[in-house]
């Protein structure tokens, strides 16, 4: 078997195989299908400072080769996650990750301050792709002030591995990618969802309650593959790539376009075991190509 261990900061991870946010639960709806503890690492569901609702349905919808969602971060806010959820998920022997989002750099950082003093939290995943409210609802990811004010705040009240989630509905994400390290994140992990649209043409009626959402799917996936290559020429921390990844030879991909580690999301609604079958076909293929180690190939594209 080949060494599958990658390091991302102060983590070291048995595997580069980790779950999206959002997709995943809080990794305890999957125990019954995988074992836990045979991945790199868990990044659980949204979690904001206060409870939220999220929008209204339908906030779900198929489309071809993907889904678009406008879930909206339903969550119960940080505090009943540290008083109730956490209880339960820090003795998973996996880096369990919390994704923090928030409408304020303000509340971006008092939510962070709160999984800091998590014992068994070790790093945490900015979701910068929310809407900056003050700023008319614009996302703090889709420019380099709004991500670096974030990330800026956080680093102030949060002493651990940091990684930022980038959107990809930008111009140019290497650009917002070097303007979060500056600020001090310890590693990026992209892409985020695209935005996108269904229509009903019967009822003339957008299929999502607010409109638009976010895709994501296999249909995503040539674009992620185009930033991550782009990021991890531009950045010096590591890369964590994610985005339609539904196979060993999507992830692998990944790796070679210079991601450290990778995030499976969607796949995990169609198959609940993709992660380790993931994990396990990653070995294989590096059994079969004569390579002891998975970081043989990390950033190994001719190109």
């Amino acid at each position: 078997m080949a060494d599958l261990s990658v390091k991302i900061h102060d983590l070291t991870l048995k595997n580069p195989v980790m779950t999206a946010s959002g997709t995943f639960g809080y990794g305890l709806e999957f125990a019954d299908f995988i074992p836990l503890d045979g991945l790199g690492g868990i990044i659980v569901k949204g979690t904001t400072l206060h409870s939220r609702e999220g929008n209204d349905y339908p906030r779900m919808v198929e489309t071809a080769s993907g889904m678009l969602n406008c879930v909206g971060l339903q969550n119960k806010g940080v505090d009943y996650f540290c008083e109730h959820i956490y209880p339960e998920i820090k003795d998973i022997d996996t880096h369990m990750i919390v994704n923090v989002s928030g409408s304020s750099p303000e509340d971006y950082a008092a939510c962070a301050a709160r999984i800091d003093e998590l014992e068994k939290i070790p790093a945490i995943e900015l979701n910068i792709s929310c809407p900056n409210v003050k700023q008319g609802g614009m996302a703090f990811g889709v420019t380099c002030e709004g991500a670096a004010s974030v990330v800026r705040a956080v680093r102030k009240c949060y002493h651990k591995t940091m990684m930022v989630k980038l959107s990809p509905n930008v111009t140019n994400i290497s650009d917002i990618a070097r303007a979060v390290e500056s600020e001090g994140a310890d590693s990026v992990s992209l892409i985020n969802t695209l935005m996108g649209m269904a229509i009903d043409v019967e009822r003339r009626k957008p299929l999502l309650s607010i409109n638009t959402g976010g895709l994501s799917g296999p249909a995503v996936k040539p674009v992620a593959l185009r930033m991550v290559w782009q990021v991890a020429k531009a950045v010096k921390i590591p890369v964590v790539g994610l985005g339609g990844i539904m196979s060993a030879r999507d992830a692998i991909e990944f790796l070679m376009a210079g991601a450290t580690a990778i995030e499976i999301g969607t796949a995990n609604f169609i198959d609940p075991a993709i992660t380790i079958k993931v994990r396990d076909g990653i070995n294989q293929w590096l059994d079969a190509h004569g390579c002891k180690s998975v970081q043989e190939i990390i950033g190994a594209l001719d190109a």
